[in-house]
Order: structure tokens, then C-alpha cells, then sequence
């Protein structure tokens, strides 16, 4: 990678890679959840994440930029810490909570991942690709926040007990 465009391809490698894995990993995290709101939020979450995936393919087609076989490490160890945790024998209080932080520690990635390709967009004079990813990453913060309301509302203080 010599340029700013370089780097800004092999972001958009990453986070189409992210996308792909955590599509993967949401039937998974739905089937774990017992409390209703929540399965509710994550199967918007998941419906979101499917279509954030495709509009990064587009991106990704409209500027040649081939995906190819790139992994996103990071994802995959979230992925893989979120699977850990629901291996655990835990009260269903206990396990919502948990899944709520995994996710939260996913959608953080995300959000870095997004502010810094947004931010690479807008440096390269990209305008329509920035507002794009600029949608997705809004996205994530709503769904950051709707996840830490509902922690802080009533999934933790059922876990205390």
C-alpha cells in the first residue's frame, strides 16, 4: 500500500469481510437470546447487517475493489469470544446480559471501522461513498445505543439477581 486510496481498498476489504462473518454469526447469537425484546432488536440487527453487507459489495464493485479472500482478524476473534461466552453455563439473565456486551464490543469495532473509512472517503474526495458509509455507521451508533438503553433499563438489573 503506497496511498491514502490503498489503504482506504483494503478498509473496505476489512469491513466487507466484517459483514460477512458477523452475517454468519447472528442465527446464532438470535437462537441464544431468551428475552424477547432483545431477540426482537438483534433480528432487526441481523435484517440491517445483511443489507449493510450488500451495499458494501456495491461500494466495493463501484470502485473496483475485489474483496477477494480477505479476512477480517478482528471480527473473527470477536465472533469467536461471543461463541466462548454462550458455551458457559449461565442463568438466562445472565446470558442476555452477556450477549448484549458481545454484541456492543462487535458494533464498536464496527463503528471504528466505519468512521475511519468514512473519514478516508471524505479525504479522498469520495462524497457519495462517504454519505453511504456515513448511513451504515449512523446505523450502528442507533443500534450501540438501543443495546445499552435496553442493558441499562432491564436486562443487567435482571442478571443481579
Amino acid at each position: 500500500m503506497k496511498t491514502l486510496k490503498d489503504l482506504f481498498g483494503h478498509e473496505i476489504q476489512d469491513i466487507y469481510s466484517a459483514e460477512k462473518q458477523l452475517k454468519a454469526a447472528f442465527p446464532e447469537f438470535i437462537a441464544a437470546t431468551d428475552d424477547k425484546e432483545l431477540t426482537n432488536l438483534l433480528e432487526k440487527y441481523q435484517e440491517q447487517t445483511n443489507n449493510q453487507f450488500d451495499k458494501v459489495r456495491k461500494i466495493a464493485d463501484d470502485l473496483d475493489i475485489n474483496p477477494g479472500n480477505s479476512k477480517c482478524e478482528a471480527m473473527e476473534g470477536l465472533i469467536k469470544e461471543a461463541n466462548g461466552l454462550l458455551k458457559h453455563d449461565m442463568t438466562k439473565n445472565v446470558k442476555d446480559a452477556g450477549i448484549i456486551a458481545r454484541v456492543q464490543r462487535i458494533m464498536h469495532y464496527e463503528i471504528s471501522a466505519y468512521g475511519t473509512a468514512v473519514r478516508y472517503a471524505k479525504e479522498l474526495d469520495m462524497n457519495e461513498v462517504s454519505s453511504k458509509l456515513q448511513e451504515i455507521l449512523d446505523a450502528k451508533y442507533t443500534v450501540d445505543e438501543k443495546l445499552g438503553k435496553m442493558a441499562k433499563r432491564r436486562i443487567n438489573e435482571e442478571a443481579i439477581a
